[in-house]
């Protein structure tokens, strides 16, 4: 079956209907192949959201290169555990202007390496932007604080920013993390996890405390937040696009959490 062709002036398009507007900082989550066929693919999205923003706007998106993370987390499925201490002693370290994402798709791998982009210094959970907040969105990403307040995440709210949403569900949705770190509830733990970073010009596998990473509900948070939230919906292609305000579907997020958990 053939795919509908996708030009740039339609995506320009979707954006525009969807609400995405000069100035506004945009979280974005895509998935290039849920459209169809895009004429010049991860260019032509990327090329039409910075348009749509201007120079006053900031577009940033997830970069998590997670497979720099300890094998015992599952994160290296295709090898035993006989091989765990190998890849902790070998896995290389994480390099933001090197390491590659890891299942973040076409778009986030090619924005990474953006002209003017900045990516941030976390190991496994970078996120990376271009624009005109990039720099104090991306600096001083700690490697306990994912994300919590001061991190990328919490940053893009305090500039009341946007999440955008282009063929993947709430599950990907990166913000709803802050909801997490805010929320009060029983079961919330923390873990250790492990990176291999450079420190001081030396491969360091590094131990981090941090909140366990879960987005187990994400998608039901999502569902109840669009009960409660008008949040506008466009198709592209053979792909839905979301846009609402970040701050409004953290601080539902919090209560739901609390609520449910």
């Amino acid at each position: 079956m053939e795919k509908k062709l996708i030009l740039k002036s339609d995506v320009q398009s979707a954006f525009e209907k969807v609400g995405v507007k000069p100035g506004q900082a945009v979280m974005v989550h895509t998935s290039l192949s849920s459209i169809g066929y895009v004429c010049g693919g991860a260019q032509t999205i990327i090329e039409a959201l910075l348009e749509a923003v201007g120079s006053d706007g900031t577009i940033m998106m997830p970069t998590q290169s997670w497979k720099n993370l300890d094998p015992e987390t599952g994160v290296h499925w295709e090898v035993g555990e006989d091989c765990w201490q190998a890849i902790r002693d070998n896995w290389p370290a994480y390099d933001k202007n090197l390491t590659p994402t890891n299942t973040m798709g076409a778009v986030a791998e090619m924005f990474r390496q953006w002209q003017g982009a900045v990516r941030s210094d976390h190991p496994a959970r970078s996120v990376a932007a271009v624009g005109k907040h990039a720099n104090n969105l991306t600096k001083d990403h700690d490697l306990s604080n994912i994300f919590g307040e001061g991190s990328p995440i919490g940053k893009l709210y305090e500039l009341d920013g946007y999440v955008l949403l282009i063929g993947v569900e709430y599950d990907k949705n990166t913000s709803l993390h802050l909801a997490d770190v805010r929320a009060e509830y029983e079961s919330k733990h923390f873990c250790t996890e492990h990176s291999a970073v450079l420190e001081n010009g030396k491969r360091v596998w590094k131990a981090y405390d941090t909140l366990y990473v879960d987005g187990e509900d994400f998608e039901q948070i999502g569902e109840a937040f669009e009960e409660k939230h008008e949040v506008k919906k466009v198709v592209l292609g053979n792909a839905t696009l979301r846009l609402m305000k970040q701050r409004e579907l953290v601080d539902f997020a919090v209560e739901w959490i609390e609520e449910n958990r």
